[in-house]
């Protein structure tokens, strides 16, 4: 159960602080007001050993705000919403507790537009870097519905999933990356160091190496050679990529090729899948008409892709087809999963079973992750013996060789 940090006053108007447990923020309202306080303010705790908020850049020089900081800022205003917390005040109250420098000021302009008599999504459309898309149309919403703390409790829900996610994935990815660069780190140093004694030692014998050794000493002097052209291509190619992603074009054909991978594909696949259905069910459950839940979760996927195909059952949607038949026509979910989607359109609880769905890819997820190093050490492990084999046959044949003309 969560803790809660508190103010409150009591029937004489004295300030009363403290901490305790409780389901969410109107049960501590509750049992706060059994004790005769009034709750005023109420933050969740943090434990000693949780994570900062931010970054020391953050909260130094007012960094950019993270998705941690969104995601206690959604938590957060919920609770003290749902705590009967006007949200001039609450907001106030976040402003005042914010370790993000930027983020606090950003805080202060919202609460300043709220004053001059602008609603809270239409505050928040100032700030696009801090607030996407999804968080806008889950806000008006909850505005217009009136359920504006259950619309911050399912950004809270949403985000939280989504960083979890993308810190699976990561997780998942750090094994096979480093292994990988520590290879090429391994490379580098023996075409420097290594190759170039030995063929030194070699030359001394005047003596005809063998093809393999050649190939490798001839690469070695292309290193030793060109190694600072190399360096500078190598940095140069990676900020010509990195730029080259960010184009439409170049986004989506990397996007294609991530999902190509043999191993790591049906990985981000599923990742991705599992943010677009977590999030589409948590934008029906605040209100949101499907179409505009379809379109606020599509930009959630994070890979345009997978967007792009989800984006044609939406499509299929508006032109009369029911959604289960426009997912299939997609061929991006498993049958599983349409079925489920079929029972949900059929019983009208759509949100339970995309929800339902979500819980699926993320255990598929989980369970790709778990799998992921022991399908990959092979393959990594061949490669690895690959080069060892090549360069211990390179250096070691001519030294048999030699030791053989020399017993004769």
């Amino acid at each position: 159960m969560p803790s809660f940090s508190f103010i409150a006053r009591n029937d004489a108007g004295d300030r009363i602080s403290g901490t305790l447990d409780a389901a969410d923020g109107a049960a501590l309202a509750d049992t706060l007001a059994e004790r005769g306080l009034m709750l005023v303010r109420a933050d969740a705790a943090v434990a000693a050993n949780a994570p900062a908020t931010s970054t020391w850049r953050g909260r130094l020089f007012g960094g950019d705000v993270s998705a941690l900081d969104l995601i206690l800022f959604c938590r957060q205003l919920s609770t003290l919403l749902k705590a009967g917390v006007p949200l001039l005040r609450a907001l106030a109250s976040l402003e005042e507790s914010a370790t993000n420098l930027r983020f606090a000021r950003v805080l202060a302009e919202m609460r300043g537009a709220l004053e001059s008599g602008r609603s809270l999504s239409v505050a928040m459309t100032d700030h696009p870097s801090v607030f996407n898309d999804y968080m806008l149309n889950t806000v008006r919403v909850g505005e217009t519905t009136g359920r504006l703390a259950e619309a911050f409790a399912g950004l809270h829900d949403q985000l939280s999933f989504e960083r979890g996610n993308r810190d699976a994935v990561r997780a998942a990815l750090r094994y096979p990356i480093t292994v990988l660069v520590v290879i090429g780190v391994a490379l580098t140093v023996v075409n420097i160091f290594v190759i170039p004694s030995f063929a030194k030692a070699y030359r001394g014998f005047k003596a005809e190496l063998p093809l393999l050794t050649r190939l490798l000493v001839a690469i070695s002097d292309f290193f030793v050679s060109y190694w600072p052209l190399l360096a500078v291509g190598l940095i140069g190619g990676i900020a010509a990529f990195t730029l080259w992603s960010r184009t439409p074009g170049g986004r989506r054909l990397k996007d294609r090729c991530l999902l190509a991978l043999p191993v790591v594909g049906p990985l981000l696949h599923k990742a991705a899948l599992a943010r677009f259905t977590n999030s589409f069910s948590v934008a029906l459950d605040a209100g949101v008409p499907m179409m505009s839940a379809l379109d606020a979760a599509i930009s959630t996927t994070g890979n345009v892709m997978l967007a792009e195909r989800i984006s044609e059952m939406k499509d299929g949607t508006q032109r009369g087809d029911s959604l289960v038949r426009s997912a299939r026509a997609t061929g991006a979910f498993t049958p599983v999963v349409l079925q489920m989607i079929a029972v949900g359109e059929e019983t009208g609880a759509l949100a339970e079973m995309m929800h339902e769905v979500a819980g699926h890819y993320a255990r598929e997820v989980d369970y790709a992750i778990k799998s992921l190093g022991a399908q990959i050490e092979p393959l990594l492990i061949v490669v690895l013996g690959g080069f060892v084999l090549v360069f211990a046959l390179g250096v070691f044949l001519p030294m048999w060789d030699l030791g053989r003309v020399a017993v004769r």
